[in-house]
C-alpha cells in the first residue's frame, strides 16, 4: 500500500514542509519503502501586514496539497517559547488546519518529543541528532537544509513509522 505523508512545521515567518511517499508491503516478500518527494519552507516576510502574511500560507498550503496529493498529514504539536511567537504560531497554526479541512485530509499531530522518540530512541535528544536521524532515513548524503523543512520531514517520518 503506498501512502504519500507531507509533514508540516507550522510558522508565520517560516512554515516548514517536507513530502514523503511510503509503500509498505504486506506479503513481506518485498521491504517497505520510503523515498523524499521534497521538502522546503514557505516564508513570509516580517515587514508585510499579518493578513497578507497568513494569505500567502493559506495560497501556498493548498499549491503544496494539490502538487503532492497527500493522503495524510503529519504536524508538529504546538509548542510555547515566548508570548509574542506563540500568537503568531497560532495564526498560523488555524490556517494550515482551515486548509486541511477544506481538502478534507485526516491529520497526525505529534509532540517535539515524540518525534525525538520515533527518530533517535529518545525523546530528549539534540536537534542535531534528529536531523542527521532524517538523513539517515531518507537516504540522504546530507542534512536537509533549512532546519525548518528538516524538521516537517521528521514529523512525516514520525507518522509512517506509527502507521
Amino acid at each position: 500500500m503506498e501512502q504519500r505523508i507531507l509533514g508540516i512545521d507550522p510558522g508565520l515567518a517560516s512554515l516548514g514542509f517536507g513530502a514523503i511517499i511510503c509503500q509498505k508491503n504486506q506479503d513481506r516478500v518485498q521491504e517497505n519503502s520510503l523515498n523524499l518527494l521534497d521538502f522546503g519552507v514557505i516564508n513570509t516576510p516580517a515587514n508585510t501586514e499579518i493578513g497578507q502574511r497568513l494569505c500567502t500560507l493559506y495560497d501556498d498550503l493548498h499549491t503544496l496539497i494539490k502538487e503532492f496529493q497527500p493522503e495524510l498529514v503529519a504536524i508538529e504539536k504546538f509548542f510555547f517559547y515566548r508570548m509574542a511567537n506563540t500568537i503568531s504560531i497560532a495564526q498560523a497554526r488555524g490556517v494550515i488546519m482551515l486548509v486541511l479541512g477544506q481538502h478534507e485530509l485526516p491529520t497526525v499531530e505529534f509532540t517535539p518529543g515524540q518525534i525525538k522518540q520515533a527518530l533517535t530512541g529518545y525523546g530528549n535528544a539534540e536537534k542535531q541528532e534528529v536531523q542527521q536521524a532524517v538523513a539517515r532515513e531518507l537516504n540522504l548524503e546530507y542534512i536537509p537544509h533549512p532546519d525548518d523543512a528538516a524538521d516537517a520531514l521528521a514529523v512525516a517520518l514520525t507518522a509512517w513509522f506509527q502507521i
